[in-house]
């Protein structure tokens, strides 16, 4: 602001504020004379503005009483609109905000008192007189941009009225009615879906209702107005019938159109030069100019009054309660955005070839929609998003809060039969499926997926944005880097590997006092515990808050973690297939003073950070899980976490905009989510919890949400269930569980099917009983289904070798395991359209009650646990636990992790931990080799054989 004036704040209403931060509210630029307020301070000023404009009146005009009661009766009107909009919604609260560039202070009381009197907030943003154009856009920017102000009027001096300073403004905010989109709308006569200048509309009501004027064919000459009021004027005269001329001050044929007039409207001061006598005796006029009343926006005199024989009003009073009525009538609008609403989704067309090209060609070959129209489409507000180029943008979690009385859409989870390893097609099926649902059955849905890590990507598996003409798009950007998720997973995630290693040199190379005082530093001569150094001094049992009060023994066991490098389970991590940085050592260098020790790189997406980011549900519940993560024992075996090692707020800021979840689209226009990419055989394999909660809130009570669990239903389902619908409290409506012809004919005794080589003619070739006997796998992952108590549909996604035939069997063999219906899906040849089958299905199957249950009560120790998911879902005989895996089972237990769900890391290429073992296993011990926790994600993780 730099030379302004200071900006005092101030709120003029006396009621308590509502929940949530204070508005800040700046006062009038001076104080206004008198005490009380109210209603008679408002008549009071009602009956100044009749004596400062009175002069003779005609017979036929109403006396003030009359005009005081059309002021009360808009007052009550719109008390009582308020007072119905906050009974549903106790929270809310209009607020008005003036930017004012003078002292204008009459206008200034009028305007406060009515909103005293009626329940509005107001904030006067007083600028001085000299206030340039870009001061005054600066401040009309900063009041869009504030979500707590719904209306914005400008009190400013006629020349600083440009294009530029208009236009600045939010149409939705613009109460005033002087932006080119609402005057465009007026012109159109859709005056309902917009703002209306109130000094236009003032001067209407105070013909038609005060004065008692008939304005069809009466001659209405509007003098010395510009611009948007001019043309609104001109506007709402000619819907009345009236003969309308405008005219500037220093027209030549003015003395003319003024003897012609009926109706004289004054759009600003009279010039001295133009005597009143121009005037035909017995014409109205009305003045419409704040000049009129405050001699040039000045405190002093009126400088004009009118004598003779002139019926002469002001419509002051009147510009306020129709700015009033647009408060209201925008605080209307507002609440009306906050619900739900109807989406009004344009889809994509597709134009199917064939052959079908590849990948990238489609997704190349078809121009997605910008984001931004996206989002306003399925009812997400400007100020919910965060955009990244053209086709991606990020969700504010503030959705979530505005749509919290909205009922949940339906549910339904996409799974699959134990696959080859090309994969069997569960995006492609997720993203056919909402195509068929929201572009060709008209029914709200959303897609949730996983993000890619780029170790598939650039491996044989390829990108996971689909396939065919059923792809998120742009399928280049799903792939790589996206907005950056992964990337700040990898940032945070090696921010703390870092901090282990560093605090253990620190801890082998200085002593205790040496420790404390890096710790806790002397910052100008004090010393004080920051807020999770507090949080570790009660855990330690250490009841001060004074760091100069601590013993020698409370310091040393404040300073050292004792951590036992043998026990550090934390990884540093990268986001590519790097083999010869699975077995490093590290601490090679001098100034590591000798410490060196064996570590190893994971993949990013298999951190525990993308486990919390995936479960969370908030930033705080966000922070809280990341303080809890684990990442090594003390000497003692007490568990040392990310708040031992205080990083636990470096860590949210690293991941402050990767808890938003990514708003991509399909071929077909209709939206997906990408947010999260937890592996499903190391992992618990979904996507976000905050993903799925905020979609199945914008698609509303009718519409569906369709989201992804990794590999086949054995792994990927029984994690949703059993540990991401637990934190998040969700309840599935639906299973589809997708099955390939190719991948029954493996299960069937099919040759091996190996990535990258070409497959045998069994798989291009008809051949029924080898998909019949491979029919058990699907059998079996029907009944996995069923122990949670949810409907299943089988997808099967077909292929073009695949036979009629064999198509059919597959889905007669289906129902007969108890599917609640199996469909053929052609959405990679055609798009949504050759799932409408599915989609029907699918919404048939969500009708019936869901009688969801869990697997296992996670109250039952560790290793019963285990063994329930062993022999009910693969289908084992028992399970065998090595040593370590006991001794680490005992760890957790002891350390108060046993009440956690499970977490199998269990190869996904069989039922049984033998990866080359297909169909349905029979009585095998299930092999547990090693133990682990993720704490802060909220399971303990099981090694089963020798997966990695």
């Amino acid at each position: 602001m730099g030379t302004r004036l200071p900006l005092v704040l101030r709120q003029l209403r006396r009621p308590p504020h509502p929940p949530g931060p204070p508005l800040r509210l700046r006062v009038p630029c001076r104080s206004s004379s008198g005490g009380g307020g109210g209603r008679e301070d408002l008549l009071g000023q009602r009956r100044l503005l009749d004596g400062q404009a009175r002069s003779s009146r005609s017979p036929g005009g109403r006396t003030p009483a009359v005009r005081d009661s059309i002021v009360r009766e808009v007052i009550q009107n719109s008390k009582e609109v308020l007072s119905l909009l906050q009974e549903k919604n106790p929270a809310f609260k209009p607020v008005l905000a003036i930017i004012q560039a003078g002292d204008d202070n009459l206008m200034q009381e009028i305007n406060q008192n009515l909103a005293e009197e009626t329940g509005l907030n107001i904030t006067h943003i007083c600028l001085p007189p000299d206030s340039s154009e870009a001061e005054i856009i600066d401040e009309i920017l900063k009041i869009n941009e504030d979500t707590r102000v719904h209306g914005l009027a400008l009190q400013i001096s006629e020349n600083l009225f440009s294009n530029k300073v208009l236009n600045a403004l939010k149409p939705e905010k613009d109460v005033d009615g002087v932006t080119d989109i609402n005057l465009g709308k007026l012109v159109r006569g859709d005056a309902h879906e917009c703002f209306v200048s109130p000094v236009a509309k003032a001067v209407i009501e105070l013909l038609e209702k005060s004065v008692g004027v008939n304005l069809d064919g009466k001659k209405i000459l509007v003098v010395g107005a510009h611009g948007s009021l001019e043309a609104a004027l001109q506007c709402l005269f000619q819907r009345k019938g009236s003969m309308t001329m405008s005219s500037q001050w220093k027209t030549p044929q003015l003395q003319r159109k003024l003897h012609e007039a009926d109706i004289v409207v004054l759009g600003s001061r009279k010039p001295e030069e133009i005597p009143l006598t121009w005037i035909q005796p017995g014409t109205t006029v009305l003045n419409c100019s704040h000049d009129f009343l405050s001699g040039g926006r000045g405190c002093g005199k009126p400088r004009l009054h009118f004598h003779g024989p002139y019926s002469f009003y002001d419509s002051n009073m009147f510009s306020s309660l129709s700015l009033l009525k647009n408060m209201v009538s925008s605080g209307r609008r507002w609440l009306r955005e906050q619900q739900h609403r109807r989406w009004r989704l344009h889809c994509l067309k597709l134009q199917p070839l064939s052959p079908v090209p590849s990948d990238i060609e489609i997704s190349r070959g078809q121009t997605p929609k910008a984001v931004d129209v996206l989002a306003k489409e399925i009812g997400l507000l400007a100020d919910e998003i965060e955009i990244y180029g053209k086709s991606k943008a990020k969700v504010r979690l503030s959705v979530l809060e505005r749509l919290k009385n909205q009922a949940d859409g339906k549910y339904v989870l996409v799974a699959g039969i134990t696959p080859t390893p090309l994969g069997e097609g569960k995006s492609t099926v997720t993203i056919g499926l909402v195509q068929a649902l929201t572009a060709h059955l008209n029914v709200n849905s959303f897609a949730c997926l996983r993000q890619p890590s780029q170790g598939p990507t650039f491996g044989v598996k390829g990108g996971a944005a689909g396939g065919g003409y059923a792809q998120v798009i742009p399928m280049e950007e799903f792939n790589l880097h996206l907005t950056g998720d992964i990337h700040a997973i990898t940032a945070a995630n090696n921010l703390l590997a870092a901090a282990i290693d560093t605090r253990i040199l620190h801890e082998n190379t200085q002593t205790d006092k040496a420790l404390y005082n890096r710790l806790v530093p002397l910052v100008n001569g004090v010393r004080e515990f920051s807020d999770i150094q507090l949080a570790r001094l009660k855990k330690l049992g250490i009841d001060k808050t004074d760091p100069s009060t601590l013993t020698e023994e409370e310091v040393s066991k404040f300073a050292r973690l004792d951590i036992n490098p043998s026990t550090i389970t934390w990884q540093r991590v990268l986001d590519t297939n790097d083999r010869f940085l699975r077995k490093i050592t590290i601490g090679q260098g001098n100034t590591e003073k000798g410490y060196s020790r064996q570590a190893q790189f994971d993949i990013a997406v298999a951190s525990e950070i993308m486990a919390v980011l995936a479960l969370t549900d908030s930033l705080a519940d966000m922070k809280a899980r990341l303080g809890r993560m684990v990442v090594a024992s003390d000497k003692s075996g007490q568990p040392v976490t990310a708040d031992d090692l205080g990083v636990t707020g470096a860590l949210t800021v690293l991941m402050k905009d990767a808890i938003k979840p990514n708003l991509m689209q399909t071929l077909e226009g209709t939206p997906v989510f990408v947010h999260a990419g937890p592996f499903a055989n190391i992992a618990h394999g979904n996507s976000s919890v905050l993903a799925d909660k905020i979609a199945l809130k914008l698609v509303g009570e009718e519409g569906f949400v369709v989201t992804e669990a990794g590999f086949g239903a054995d792994i990927g389902m029984e994690k949703f269930f059993n540990i991401k619908c637990r934190a998040s409290g969700l309840v599935p409506n639906v299973v589809v569980l997708v099955a390939t012809v190719r991948a029954l004919k493996m299960h069937g005794g099919g040759p091996i099917v190996t990535a990258g080589v070409p497959l045998k003619k069994e798989y291009t070739e008809e051949n029924i009983q080898l998909v019949a006997d491979g029919c058990c796998n699907l059998q079996k992952q029907i009944q996995i289904a069923q122990l949670f108590g949810v409907p299943v549909v089988v997808a099967l996604n077909v292929f073009k070798t695949d036979t009629r035939a064999e198509i059919d069997l597959v889905c007669e063999l289906a129902k007969r395991a108890g599917a609640f219906d199996a469909v053929p899906c052609y959405h990679w040849s055609v798009g949504g359209k050759g799932s409408v089958d599915l989609a029907r299905a699918v919404r048939e199957a969500a009708s019936k009650r869901s009688r969801f249950q869990f697997l296992y009560d996670v109250q039952l120790p560790v290793v019963d646990k285990i063994r329930t998911i062993a022999q009910a879902v693969y289908g084992a005989k028992d399970i065998e636990l090595s040593p370590e895996a006991q001794a680490k089972i005992d760890r957790y237990t002891q350390q108060g992790f046993g009440n956690l769900p499970i977490c199998m890391a269990k190869t996904h290429l069989s039922l049984s931990h033998e990866p080359d073992k297909k169909g349905v296993p029979r009585d095998f011990i299930l092999p547990i080799s090693d133990v682990r926790a993720s704490i802060g994600a909220g399971f303990i993780y099981p090694l089963v054989g020798t997966v990695s």
